[in-house]
Order: C-alpha cells, then structure tokens, then sequence
C-alpha cells in the first residue's frame, strides 16, 4: 500500500477514537449540559426521551462530522429563559427552529465570515473569559455546597482526584470521579430496584412548530441567544479548535452551518435547541479527549438514557451528586479561561480583555455588549493609538 493510500486508511482512526482517554473527555461537559437538559424538561414539561435522544443523536453526527472534541450543548441564555420564566415547549421549538434559520442565514450570506473578520481576537479571548468566570460561580454556587458538609467532602475529594490524575494518559481522570459519584449516590441515595420503575424503549415523539410559536420563539428566545452563540458558540470555538489543534482549522462557516443543520432537525424530534460552544471543547480536552470518540461516547450515553430510560427520568436524575458535577464544571472553566494568559504579553490586550470578559459575566445581554463595546475599543489600536495604557 502507497503513502497517500495509507494516510487515508489511517485517517478514520485519528479523527474517531475510542479508547481510555476519550472515555474520561467524555465526561468533560457534563456538569454544564445535564443540569440544563434537566431544567428544560422540569421547567417546559417536555418529554424526556425526546430531549435525551435527540441530545444524543447530535453528539454522534458531530463527533463523526469533525473529528475533534467539539461536544454539543443546550443553548444558555434560551435554557436560563425556559427555566425562570416557564416558557411552553411549543415556543421552545419554535425558538429553536428561529435560531436554525437565522444562523443559517447568517452562514449563506457570508455575514458569520464577515464579522469573524471584524471581532479581533482579544475581545474573543475575553468572552471566553467571561463565560469560564460564569460557569467557575455556577460550580461553586449552586453545586459544590449543594449537599451540606457531605456534599464538600465529595468535591474535595473529587477535586483532588482530578488535580493528581489530570494529564494522565494512562489513567486519565474523568473515569474515576465519576464513579466515586457513582458510588457516593448508590452507598448514601439508591433506595430502588433496578431496573427502575418506568424503564422500557421509548422513540422520540414529533413535532411540527406552528409559525405563531416560531414567531414568539424568535423574539422571547432567539433574539437573546443570537449574541452569545455568535460569540461563544461560533467565534471563541473556532479560536479555541485553532488554539487546540492547529493541524486541522475549523471555518466559522462550517461551524454555523453544522449549529443552523442541528437547530432545524432539534424540534422536529422534540430535542431542545442546541449550539458548538468553547466550554465543552475545553471540558472535553482538559479530561482528555484529542479525537471526535469521546463526543461519540458522550452522545451514545444520553442516546441510551433516552430510548431506555426515559421513562425513569425523575428517578435516575435526581441520583448523580450535584457536588461532582460542580467540580467537573470547575475544571471546565478553567480550561476555558487558560487561553486567555497570551493576552498578557500587552498591558492594553489584558486590560481589553478583562473588560471585555467582565462586560459579558456581570451584565444582561452581556455577551452582546461586550462583543459591541469591545470590539469598538479595539479599533484605535489597529489604527496605531490605544485606550489602554501599554
């Protein structure tokens, strides 16, 4: 066999593997997706097995489609306006089918090429920034004390667990926090039979959004979204897949046709809207992850969680501790905001950068406002003056 005829027969292997590492990378986002899957079905009354297929089923197309830990997650600022104010699954479709067209209006006009090219690279380093410092509070907020002294003990001694092991390639450490989890919920909160009550296969159920629920969807949930999937999902993704590997560049095109393909197929099949986003990359990379297997992984989980489970749901959802999962989101975050230290080698770059990181945490419609006003502040210095001091 020829070199070129060689290469090609290895190349499956390189973009898709399935191997100890890729397992722990698996798990890498799951403190961020599964509180936020749970949330919409809770908060929308959606079906469960809908959402968790469909979840599922994007993972593996993504995983296959790029070969790079790119993981798919719920859109954020959509799942936090489902959540607090009760939004109706009809509207959540609908929303998610606006944002579809939308984004794919954006790639096919060159609209998405034209303001990658516009954003400069250290307003991206700081929305990525501001979402690590989101997702850090998150973490130490809302789950990590979230079972009392217990609940500290656990995640001190996942923390630690991640600390000793992380870089391991050999026992990478996704893999072993996950089960002193499991362990944890089966020795303090597993008081069932298995299987539990409700289990059983289950398809997803259909959907066909009405235009009035896309049209409300468009303005309740899809103007809010566009600004921090623009940034987050599409600009500091493909800066983080550039950051991470090099070899193999990402288009902001190719990635907001893939976020437009997946939000026009979500509703249909009773799937909560979704997008690429720089937190689960880095989520997946930082547990070790280098190939599109460990999103394979992730996806096949949430597939079976659907088709099987589904109807199980309020029992198998509320049995994984919260504190774990704040500590896997812990790492998460830090991996997302590790890019931001080339920043530093300017005054003016770190000092734009934490504005701009600052700008998107801390306000309502932050991440559009600090997209606006840091590019803005940016201008002067590519025209050869400065706002910061160097």
């Amino acid at each position: 066999m020829g070199t070129t005829e060689q290469s090609v027969a290895s190349e499956p292997a390189r973009r898709v593997r399935f191997d100890r590492n890729e397992f722990s990378g698996a798990f890498g986002d799951l403190g961020t997706d599964f509180p936020l899957l749970v949330g919409m079905i809770l908060a929308a009354g959606l079906d469960a097995g809908s959402v968790l297929t469909a979840f599922g089923v994007m993972q593996i197309l993504t995983g296959l489609l790029y070969g790079l830990p790119m993981p798919v997650q719920p859109l954020k600022a959509m799942a936090v306006i489902v959540i607090t104010q009760r939004v109706t699954a009809p509207v959540l479709y609908g929303g998610g089918l606006a944002i579809g067209v939308a984004m794919l209006l954006l790639a096919l006009t060159g609209l998405v090429d034209a303001l990658a090219r516009v954003v400069p690279k250290v307003v991206v380093r700081g929305i990525q920034f501001g979402l690590g410092l989101q997702l850090a509070t998150l973490a130490l907020k809302e789950y990590v004390g979230a079972e009392g002294r217990p609940g500290y003990a656990l995640a001190l001694a996942a923390f630690l667990l991640t600390v000793a092991l992380l870089g391991n390639r050999r026992f990478p450490p996704a893999p072993w926090v996950i089960l002193l989890g499991i362990l944890y919920a089966l020795l303090v909160r597993w008081d069932a039979g298995w299987p539990p009550a409700g289990a059983g296969f289950r398809l997803p159920s259909l959907h066909w959004p009405a235009v009035q629920d896309v049209a409300t969807g468009f303005l309740v949930l899809a103007l809010p979204q566009l600004p921090l999937s623009l940034g987050n999902s599409i600009l500091a993704t493909r800066q983080l897949a550039a950051d991470l590997f090099p070899e193999r560049p990402v288009s902001v095109r190719r990635i907001s046709l893939s976020y437009a393909l997946m939000n026009l197929l979500n509703p249909l099949l009773g799937g909560v809207p979704t997008c690429h986003g720089s937190g689960g990359m880095a989520g997946h990379y930082a547990f070790g992850a280098r190939t599109g297997g460990s999103v394979v992984i992730y996806g096949a989980m949430y597939l079976g969680l659907g088709l099987l489970l589904s109807g199980a749901f309020h029992t198998v959802v509320l049995l994984f501790p919260k504190p774990v999962l704040g500590v896997i989101l812990l790492f998460e975050a830090l991996a997302l905001v590790a890019p931001a230290r080339d920043a530093a080698a300017s005054k003016g770059d770190f000092s734009l950068m934490l504005l701009t990181g600052f700008l998107a945490a801390g306000l309502p419609y932050g991440y559009v406002i600090a997209l606006v006003a840091g590019t803005a502040l940016a201008w002067p210095a590519r025209r050869g003056r400065t706002v910061f001091s160097r």
